[in-house]
């Protein structure tokens, strides 16, 4: 069934709105999904915080060339799947992974996607699912940044038990002491 021009309109105005608010995008090929999967996979996108479409490729494509982007054809061919991602590409890619190795062969394929204003294909794909996610790389900086301040709280903390040993070995001394001179007068008496 053909779509109205004022249809294609308002879905070309939908892709703009979702690319301007997301960092990139993963494309993916579905064939043979039935309706559960489809809002399976929607419901896995949102809570990567990412809207999916299914596209119509000859009007992402011209979504693309309005962005100054030339897209191979290997990338619109086929229906097509795009999650517009609003936090993170590399969090999708691996939802994308988890997806298409949870179903069968060849009925969800990852395409590629874009970051950054850069496209990039499948096998690049792979290469993206491995990146960590936002939150991992921040866990990793906050790791580096404490890192020092752990080590400087040892080495006075170790200082301080130090000091504290030497002060506990000196009051067992006196009281040794004291204890030793008080038995030697009581003898006496």
């Amino acid at each position: 069934m053909a779509i109205s021009r004022a249809r294609k309109e308002e879905l070309l105005e939908s892709y703009r709105q979702q690319m301007a608010q997301s960092s990139g995008f993963m494309m993916a090929e579905y064939t043979a999904l039935n309706v559960a999967q489809l809002q399976d996979l929607r419901h896995k996108a949102r809570g990567q915080n990412a809207e999916m479409f299914v596209v119509t490729n000859t009007l992402f494509e011209l979504l693309l060339a309005e962005m100054g982007v030339t897209a191979p054809k290997e990338l619109l061919t086929g229906p097509t799947i795009v999650a517009f991602c609003h936090n993170d590409v590399p969090s999708m890619a691996k939802m994308f992974r988890e997806v298409a190795q949870g179903i069968e062969e060849n009925r969800f394929v990852i395409k590629g996607g874009m970051i950054e204003g850069r496209l990039f294909g499948a096998a690049e794909a792979t290469t993206v699912a491995n990146l960590p996610s936002r939150e991992e790389l921040l866990a990793q900086v906050l790791r580096t940044i404490n890192a020092p301040a752990t080590q400087v709280v040892g080495v006075v903390a170790g200082g301080i038990r130090q000091i504290m040993n030497v002060v506990k070995a000196y009051a067992d001394k006196l009281e040794s002491a004291a204890g030793a001179s008080s038995e030697t007068a009581e003898a006496a008496a």
